[in-house]
């Protein structure tokens, strides 16, 4: 999903963390809901600012920064 637009990153709004639409909903606030077992209707339902299309974009946008973490092996010391 392409969430160009969707997602916005102003660094005077929410210390820089990515929001939704200019709003000061962060995808973080978003993700937290669902992972406490929140439907999409239910998220809509209690920001009915949001949209299913704005809730999809939060997870793409966090699929897509998972894709992006590097792992770094450190040499054990003797």
């Amino acid at each position: 999903m392409n969430y160009d637009g969707i997602i916005t990153i102003e660094p005077g709004k929410r210390s820089g963390n990515p929001c939704i639409r200019g709003m000061r909903i962060t995808v973080g606030d978003v993700l937290g809901y669902l992972s406490t077992g929140m439907t999409h209707a239910e998220v809509i339902r209690d920001f009915p600012e949001l949209t299913e299309t704005d809730i999809r974009a939060c997870l793409a946008y966090a699929a897509d920064r998972e894709r992006q973490v590097q792992v770094v092996h450190l040499a054990a010391s003797a």
